[in-house]
Order: structure tokens, then sequence, then C-alpha cells
């Protein structure tokens, strides 16, 4: 069977390149006799593996040298209670931002910590836009600041990142980390579950300053501090070494393709074809306020949900698959994360025309 164009907002499409190179190097990796699955994490050749991994993420995203980069488990959701477990220490309150589904559920573990000010939501319009706060609504006296940079269910994305002073920041970035450059410097804490842009499930990424390393009280358990996992450069228990492994190969696929500005192109030009051809069409509409729309996440609906399910399964049938939208948005959604080639946006619109000129 042939390749499929896989939209599915995650566990997601990889690169082509990555795959061909994980099968080639699967059962002997360089000359090691042996599988990357099947070797020690406390050996040289997992060492050099996580090593070269993190070197080239720091290149990738220009971070400073006062942030650690851990390679974790647990997924973006454990963050949710990760963050506050380690940084809501000094004035027990932090300032979130609410953007969606994901959103939610870290306000919902915060506030077993501390207080939680959601100072800006645009729940009250299903999230189809990112809510701009007043500025003197912030607490100065926040432990940090939290936000959800791209909202995979919704299809929104920061365009203007709050500026929140000596209060820390934190992003969840899950679903459009390395997808455009970022001034790691603004934030405190930026972390991301692998499996959208990244590489497998399995693997969650934390870069985080280290000022706010440390801060965890003393019963805090030892896998949810972030100074256990700094201290032991993210090996004080067995990593999931395969993921990383296949993460370290997105890396040196993006620097191949020519790094992050040149990744940012590509995703603007896929990004503009769909929506430019949402905006003129006469069947399709997208429910997301147009400077907010996401780059990586692109949800649009006919209006009839019988059509919207007519238009799945004939799209599936032509290989293009998972562009079923979340149950609290309905419709399609296309997930264009920078393994999608232009080819399968382009395959995409066509499709919709085609669908369009036959439906209406």
């Amino acid at each position: 069977m042939s390749r499929i164009y896989n939209f599915s907002a995650g566990p997601a499409v990889l690169p082509e390149e990555v795959l061909k190179t994980a099968a080639d190097e699967m059962l002997d990796f360089k000359d090691s006799g042996m599988s990357v699955m099947e070797m020690s994490h406390r050996g040289k050749e997992f060492k050099e593996i996580i090593e070269t991994a993190e070197a080239d993420l720091r290149e990738l995203m220009n971070i400073p040298d006062n942030y650690k980069v851990l390679f974790l488990q647990g997924g973006a959701s454990l963050q949710f209670a990760m963050i506050p477990l380690n940084l809501m220490i000094q004035n027990k309150k932090a300032d979130y931002i609410h953007t969606g589904q994901w959103t939610k559920k870290a306000i919902s573990e915060a506030k077993k910590y501390g207080t939680v000010n959601v100072i800006a939501t645009s729940e009250a319009d299903n999230y189809t836009y990112i809510p701009e706060p007043d500025p003197a609504s912030f607490s100065k006296d926040a432990d940090y600041f939290y936000i959800a940079s791209n909202n995979t269910i919704y299809g929104t994305r920061y365009t203007d990142i709050p500026d929140t002073g000596d209060v820390p920041l934190v992003a969840d970035m899950s679903s459009n980390i390395l997808s455009e450059p970022v001034d790691v410097k603004k934030f405190g804490v930026i972390f991301a579950g692998a499996q959208k842009n990244i590489g497998p499930a399995g693997l969650t990424i934390v870069i985080i300053r280290d000022d706010l390393i440390g801060k965890a009280p003393d019963n805090t358990p030892s896998m949810l501090n972030y100074a256990t996992h700094a201290n032991a450069g993210s090996m004080y228990n067995t990593p999931p070494c395969y993921a990383i492994y296949i993460a370290g190969l997105v890396f040196k696929w993006i620097k191949g393709k020519g790094g992050m500005e040149t990744i940012k192109k590509n995703n603007i030009e896929k990004a503009q074809i769909l929506y430019d051809y949402i905006d003129s069409s006469a069947l399709f509409k997208s429910p997301v306020k147009k400077k907010d729309r996401s780059l990586m996440n692109v949800p649009f609906v006919c209006g009839d949900k019988e059509l919207d399910a007519k238009f799945i399964e004939e799209a599936s049938k032509l290989g293009l698959k998972s562009l079923k939208g979340h149950r609290t948005v309905g419709g399609m959604r296309a997930s264009i994360y920078n393994a999608m080639p232009l080819s399968g946006v382009k395959t995409l619109v066509a499709f919709m025309q085609e669908f369009e000129k036959n439906n209406t």
C-alpha cells in the first residue's frame, strides 16, 4: 500500500526521510550490532544520541546556556501538574489565559496547589480566537503566567506573546513547537509533547530556565521534581530512548531543510493555500478569527453534519486520512505539521474543490 496523507492531530505525520533512516538502522545502529530499542541508556551509543539531539535542538531554537533541556515522559498532561508543583511556591498564585480544552485541564490541576486567576478566556465563543488580556489584570505577585501557544482542537495560535515582565511565562507548545522561530528568552518554561512536530508519542520536552529549578517542596515526588531530571541529565530513570532517537533524526531533518526560517516559510505557504481556498469557498467555512489562525491545525466545516460526514468518508477513500474534527468543534480538521508535504495540502484543496462542485 502506498503512503497516505495523514492529517491526524497527533500522533502525527513524520518525515519520510526520518522513517527510512530509522528503518535502515532498526537492526543495526551505526555498526553497534543492535537496535536503539535494545541498547542501554547508559552506554556510549545512546549517550551520543541524546547529547546530539539536545545540541541540535539548542541550535534550532537558539536556546540560551542558562536553560536546561529535559527529555521526560508523561506527556504534556503530566506537565499540567509538574508546573504548579515546581513553580507555584512563593505566593501560591498563577495567572492563566484559558483558550481551550488543554488549558482547562491545566487550570484544573493548578487549582490543587494554589490560586488560579483566569485573566482572559474565549470560552463563550467556543475558543475561536485568542483573547487579548488587559495587562492591568496581571498579578504582579504571580509565581508564573501560563498560556497554550497553539490550540490543536480549535485551530488558534498566539501571534503576540504576552509581556509578563518579571513573572515567568510558561507555554504549552505541544502542537506548534519548531513550526516557526521562538524567542526562548521570553519564557521561563516551554514544554511540548513530541507526538505532533517532533517524534512518536512517549517523549515530552521541557525547556526550563535555571533559576526556576530547585524550588519544589521537599515532599515533592522525585520523578515530579525538575531538579531531579536536570541534575541527572534526563537519566534519573530509563528515558524514552527510541522516541529521543527519532526526535534527534527530526532535528537533523529540520536542519537539513534550512532551519527554522525555512520551516516557517513552508508552513505559511501550506496554511495560506488552505485558508485562501476556505475563505473563497461557498461551502466550507473557517470558525477561527483570521488574526489568530493556527499554521498547524486548520478546522473547517460545511455547516451540515451529514455533508461533513460524507466529506470525511470520501476523503478517506482517496487517502486523505484523519480529517474528522474534534467533537467540540465538529466538521473537519487538517493538521498540517512540519512533515506534511506541500503536495498533501494541494491534494486536499483539489478534493475540496471537487467536493464543493458536486455538492452545491
